[in-house]
């Protein structure tokens, strides 16, 4: 699933992921609030976002954030386990 208006639509993701435990978001949206970032990560939805935009976030929020080559490698490592 890919929005590019993270802050908006995330809750989305939990009405049509309701089985999947541990959410990702990919988006292109800089700076979305720490209190969106927070509620995102209090709903395990993980935003993913290329490094380039990371710095508009604040440091706790980077320190959260997951870049979108640390998801293909998420991804990679669940596909060996099946």
């Amino acid at each position: 699933m890919c929005f590019t208006f993270g802050k908006d639509r995330w809750r989305q993701v939990l009405a049509e992921a309701q089985r999947i435990e541990q959410k990702h978001l990919l988006t292109i949206e800089a700076s979305i609030s720490r209190n969106q970032t927070d509620e995102m990560a209090a709903w395990n939805v993980q935003l993913v976002l290329p490094r380039s935009i990371h710095e508009t976030y604040t440091l706790q929020q980077q320190n959260w954030l997951m870049s979108i080559s640390e998801f293909t490698s998420l991804v990679l490592q669940k596909q060996s386990e099946v």
